[in-house]
């Protein structure tokens, strides 16, 4: 389990802004600011959470399992790329769709600014909308 406290308060980093299904099998998802495209496009860098008790389809964590490295997603499950040349909006394509009804919570870590490193929490605060119920 990471610990994210610590790491927040020191070292400047991206929040995510907004995370919204595009389509039936992606998801938009937008920072506050220009992200160092290497740490915002490597696809591990990320967890979905749902409500379900076993996570499935597009899920990697359930409700009550912790982010572990070994519950991202994996580059088999899902691919993440630019939408433009802002550094700051994505699109996460999964092999599968999101299960429609079900509520999913998009969480990213490790995430850096443009032109820097080292950053190891989290990447979502209090006013991120990083949550939404699969269509």
């Amino acid at each position: 389990m990471f610990n994210f406290r610590n790491e927040r308060e020191m070292i400047p980093h991206p929040i995510l802004l907004e995370a919204k299904q595009s389509a039936a099998n992606q998801i938009l998802i937008t920072y506050d600011q220009r992200t160092d495209l290497g740490s915002a496009t490597h696809i591990s860098n990320y967890w979905i959470r749902s409500t379900m008790e076993t996570p499935s389809g597009i899920a990697t964590v359930g409700m009550s399992d912790a982010l572990m490295s070994s519950n991202s997603i994996r580059p088999d499950m899902a691919q993440i790329t630019p939408v433009d040349n802002s550094n700051m909006r994505f699109h996460i394509t999964f092999r599968v769709n999101a299960v429609p009804g079900v509520l999913y919570t998009v969480l990213p870590c490790f995430v850096n600014l443009e032109g820097m490193t080292g950053y190891m929490g989290a990447n979502w605060g209090p006013t991120s909308r990083n949550v939404f119920i699969g269509m």
